[in-house]
Parts: C-alpha cells; structure tokens; sequence
C-alpha cells in the first residue's frame, strides 16, 4: 500500500516546474554527450576537474586536468578528460566484480519506512538509509515531522536472498526525541532510530560526503529502493544524470511511488543525492518517459552545519562526518567483519595513500586565527611574490583561495618547490586525545594539482622519511575520539610533510617537544596554543630527484600567559649536516643538528612572511642580544 501525499504532490509539482524550465539546457548537454568525448563538455569546467580529481582516489592512473585549461577548450585537455570519462564513466558496462561487492554492502543499509499514524495505522510506505552508525535520512514528504517519526517504523533485509527466498527482517522504531531534523524545501528528514549502536551494526551506513566531484552530467547513477513498499530492488546503473542544478539533481531511471527517500548512488557507491520526485517526461524516450530528480548531497550536510544544535545532537551530526569502526553486513549466523569507514565502508579499488583520511574537505574549518583567549594570531602574510607562487585550493569558496584547511589545522603550499610555505595548528591541551598510531598512510590533497605536491616517488629506497611539519598529535583534540582522529588522519597527507633524513626525524630532540614543553609546563593560560611551522626554501637548496630538500626548519609558537598577555617565541633547527652528500653513493655525513631560539623577526627574514604583531610579543625582544641565536639544549635555556 502506498498513499501519494499532499506533500508529496507538491514535491512533484515543484520538480516538473524545474524541468521544464530547464528543457532547453538539458537537450543540450544530452546532445553533447552523444558526441565522442563529449561528456567532458557537457558539465561546468570546474565540475569536470573536480570529478577527475574524485576519480583518482579509486582509480590510480587516473590524473587531474587542469579546469582552466579545460574552461579554455585546450585540445590536449578535452581529449585528457574526455578519454578518462568515457573509460571509467561511459564503459561498456565490463565492471570490476568490485562494484557488486560495494552495491551489496551499501544496500544493506537501505530499508523499507513504514509510515504510521497516531492510531498505529500503516498509511504508506517510503524508503531511508543510514548514514551514520544512528541516523537514518528519507524525505520530508515521507516523515514530515517528529511525531509522524515517532509512530513510523524502520525495516531492513525486507529482500530475498540469493536462495530465492524472504531474509528475516529486523525492525526498529524511530527516536526523534534523540535526533530529528527536517527541512520542506530540500525535501529530507533526517531522524535516529531507536536501536543501540551494535543493534544497527549488521546494517552498515552510507556516509554523506559534502565534497564536490561524486557525479558529473553523464554519470551514471544506481538506485536501491523500496518501490510501492515491495521488496528491495535496484535500479541498476543504466540511469543517467542529464542536469546538474544548484540544489537538484536530473537523471533518468526506474522509480515508483515508495521509491521517496531512496539513496541515488555513483559507480563508486558514494551517495549523490536523495531520490524525492518523478515526473512525466512526455515525448522523451530518452527518460523512459520520466525524469527524476533528487536532492544534491551537499546541500544537505550545508543546511545542517548552518542549524542550531543542543550539544548532544551536535555530538550525533558530528558522526556524520567521522569514520567510526563499523561491522559489515555479514552471512546469516556469522560473525560481522569489521572494518574501516569508507563511503560505503569498504576499501572499492581505493589507492592505499587514501588510508583512513576524511573524504569530504567540505567540512574542514582550519586553523582558528581567533583560538587564544583574548588575542588574535593570524596566518602569516604573503608577500605579493610569495602569494603568486601559493597553490590554489581549487575547492576554495573564499579568500585568500591558497588556504588548505584541514581538521584544526591549515596549510599553505608553494605550487614551485611542492612543500608547505608554511603550516597553522590549533592544540587544545585541555581536550587532546594520546591516540594510536597505525600504519601510515600518506594520501595527496585532491584540491592541489598532482604537479604541486611531492608524492611517494621522493621517498623510496633512501634515508628520507616523510616528515611531519603538523606533529600527528597536534590538532587530534575535541569533545569526541573520532573528532581528534579525523584531525590526526588529516596530518598524513603529503602536503603537511617533507622531506627529512629519518636520524633527523626519528631522533628526540628537544624541537619535538617544544610544543609540549610549551603547552604544559609554561606559564600557560587556558592550555591553549598556536603554532606555526615550515621550512626554509632556500634558493640553494640542494637538488634531489627533481626536489629541492630545505635545509632548516622554523617554528613560531604563541600562547597566552596567566597574566593575559600574549607570548610568540621562535625556533629554528638544521638538518644541513645530515642531507649533505644525499646523492653520492658513499655512507652520509651524520653531521650534528641543533635547536635554537632566535627571534621571531629573525624568522620573516629567512621565510619572507610576515607575522604581523608576534614580534612584539617576543620575550626575545626586550633583550640586547635579539640577532643572536642561543642554542636550546634543554628546556631550562627557553625563554619564554
């Protein structure tokens, strides 16, 4: 049974008022893409780019293409980007069986809605999925408010299985009293089911990931659903995104009234949109006689972070973002299999660098200029020259557009040397987690072109270690554990490291704990404190394997004192010793290394930065010998 809703009518009509206004544009681009190669000039540039740059953390040979040169129509780039979509996108349906093992464990999440009333009358059906380890998203139209949530009902494993008969179905009620968000225009409802964290496991989540680049005009979407409350079905990949609009998604496939709230998935199995609406498309076999559209991602995840929420509901939004362990779905009478969250929670031809690392940057704040109480510690300035060799973040949505933010941290990378000019980390000591360092996994940034940031070819087979600027334990604070994990995995990207010989690295020196020293023995108010870091990019440097290694490293650390005021002192520290000779054959020169305080004004002279009134604040000042360097030896020659 299925009732078709005053809401739900509305729905509909909103949608065919925003196809037919668009009928023109879509004709277009569905014209384009019958055209060899014409998938790469049916969408927006910068869209394009931005799905090639997705593209690359599943599949390993594929390699970003410039969006202005794609903007500009350059032959080589169009034939680049339209050769990889056609390949990966427009295939010929030969999939890697990957792709079944992904669509079998982000199905698992999708159940049967059963919407009842207050009298505890079914009055219609729709489809949610999970998409955190408690949450479960469907539309508006299908739970409109908390108290049609509270009556309604969630099922899974409502299918058959591969024996050709019925799964046992678990079902849960629903708990908007814990969670329940909603909004009539964006047509969702997100809302926590009454079910504890281990009940739910078996069932998995699909993660909603805010970042641009999960579908482009000629994707091809798949669509698991409850059609008119029958059994789990799946409209398989043969269903194509004709438009892309601010909010809305356009695509052609096979739904049915009870197919609302349905999760529309990429070959990738990351959620693009949420399925709300089919209207007739007279005329057009193309559609299969409909279009459908549904409700972009990333208008969802802006809309909630915009939203007031009393701090235990922020605690569960914050689970959306994060990548808890989680059990796969696992055969009947066995044991679930845990893992490690991927969109879908499963490693689908991922390259290894991608590791654990958060893959929405949508939602990364960055370094907070404003962290110490009662003082403002900007980034450091750039020079006009300097800001024409800063990298672009070509997710950026604000100035200055070369700021990588990360999870309590940012970067700022020089496109020419491919190293950070500088780092900015935040450290909490009140909320700092000592987390477990696993296996590393070092992932390039997919906002930065490949061109501007060193990978792993630097480090092979040497002495080199992958050095971080933002220790891992650094930004790995917050109210949660997976809050500080995100921010630990964030540090294991290329850009925040370089390269270092491993008895410089390894070696405990005071410069690895001058931000602990700093943080907990000082006179220290609020456990607060503000460190920037780079290295030196010297002219000179010398040249190795098309790198240029820096020879020195400086750090910059601020922090309020319990009198109120605001302390900035500077380090610098030289591996000049230890890389010299690098390419020679003979053993290396492990030469000494030192510490050293000097002046903070001392470290704008050598970077080019500029650090606005730290200078002032630096106890170093005040004293005569301020071009002097006094070597750090043990915590008891800082001055701070």
């Amino acid at each position: 049974m299925d009732v078709k809703t005053d809401r739900q009518s509305e729905q509909e009509q909103a949608a065919a008022a925003r196809a037919a206004e668009r009928t023109g544009e879509r004709q277009a681009k569905i014209a384009l893409l019958r055209k060899p190669g014409g998938i790469a000039e049916a969408d927006e540039p910068s869209r394009v780019a931005t799905r090639l740059d997705r593209l690359g953390r599943y599949y390993p040979d594929v390699r970003p293409v410039s969006p202005a040169a794609i903007a500009a129509g350059d032959p080589a780039a169009m034939t680049a980007a339209g050769a990889i979509l056609e390949r990966i996108v427009h295939t010929n349906d030969l999939l890697g069986v990957g792709y079944l093992e992904g669509g079998v464990t982000a199905s698992a999440a999708v159940g049967r809605v059963n919407i009842r009333n207050g009298q505890g009358r079914l009055v219609g059906y729709g489809t949610g999925s999970l998409v955190s380890p408690e949450l479960l998203l469907t539309n508006h139209h299908v739970l409109p408010d908390a108290a049609a949530a509270g009556f309604s009902v969630i099922e899974f494993h409502y299918q058959d299985g591969i024996d050709g008969l019925p799964r046992p179905v678990r079902a849960f009620a629903l708990d908007p009293d814990r969670f329940f968000a909603a909004d009539r225009a964006l047509d969702f409802a997100l809302v926590a089911v009454k079910a504890t964290t281990d009940e739910l496991h078996p069932f998995g989540f699909n993660r909603l990931i805010g970042s641009e680049g999960k579908a482009i005009i000629g994707d091809f979407v798949t669509i698991v659903q409850h059609p008119g409350g029958r059994k789990k079905q799946v409209a398989l990949r043969e269903n194509r995104i004709v438009d892309v609009l601010d909010e809305f998604l356009h695509y052609e496939t096979d739904t049915e009234p009870g197919s609302s709230g349905s999760p529309v998935f990429n070959d990738q199995w990351e959620i693009v949109a949420l399925h709300h609406a089919s209207v007739p498309a007279t005329g057009r076999a193309e559609y299969g006689g409909f279009l459908n559209e549904g409700i972009r991602v990333s208008k969802l995840l802006k809309f909630l972070r915009a939203q007031p929420f009393a701090p235990a509901q922020r605690a569960l939004l914050d689970r959306l973002v994060t990548r808890p362990e989680r059990a796969l779905p696992a055969a009947d009478g066995a044991a679930p299999v845990l893992t490690v969250s991927m969109p879908f929670d499963i490693r689908l031809r991922a390259e290894p660098a991608t590791g654990r690392i958060d893959p929405d940057y949508a939602n990364r704040a960055g370094y907070d200029p404003a962290f110490l109480p009662g003082h403002a510690v900007p980034l450091p300035g750039l020079s006009d020259a300097l800001a024409g060799l800063a990298a672009i973040n070509r997710q950026a949505t604000g100035e200055p557009r070369y700021v990588l933010p990360y999870h309590h941290f940012s970067v700022v990378m020089h496109r020419e040397r491919r190293l950070a000019m500088f780092t900015a980390v935040n450290i909490d000591g009140r909320t700092s987690r000592s987390l477990r360092r696993e296996a590393d996994h070092w992932s390039l940034d997919p906002r930065v072109a490949v061109t501007e940031q060193i990978g792993e070819e630097v480090y092979r087979d040497n002495p080199l270690d992958r050095g971080h600027l933002v220790r891992r334990l650094d930004p790995a604070w917050g109210r949660t554990e997976p809050i500080a994990q995100l921010a630990n995995d964030d540090t294991f990207h290329f850009t925040n490291c370089s390269p270092q010989h491993k008895d410089f690295n390894q070696n405990k020196t005071t410069w690895a704990g001058l931000e602990d020293y700093v943080l907990n023995n000082a006179d220290n108010h609020d456990l607060r404190v503000s460190v920037l870091t780079g290295p030196v990019l010297a002219a000179d440097d010398d040249h190795y394997r098309g790198v240029r290694l820096p020879r020195q490293f400086w750090k910059v650390v601020a922090m309020v004192k319990t009198d109120g005021t605001l302390s900035a002192t500077a380090y610098l520290l030289s591996q000049e010793e230890l890389i010299r000779g690098l390419e020679t054959a003979a053993g290396f020169d492990y030469g000494a290394y030192r510490t050293y305080q000097v002046p903070v004004h001392r470290i704008a002279e050598l970077t080019g930065l500029s650090f606005g009134d730290l200078p002032a604040a630096d106890p170093l000042a005040g004293l005569e010998s301020t071009s002097q360097a006094q070597e750090i030896r043990t915590p008891a020659d800082l001055v701070l």
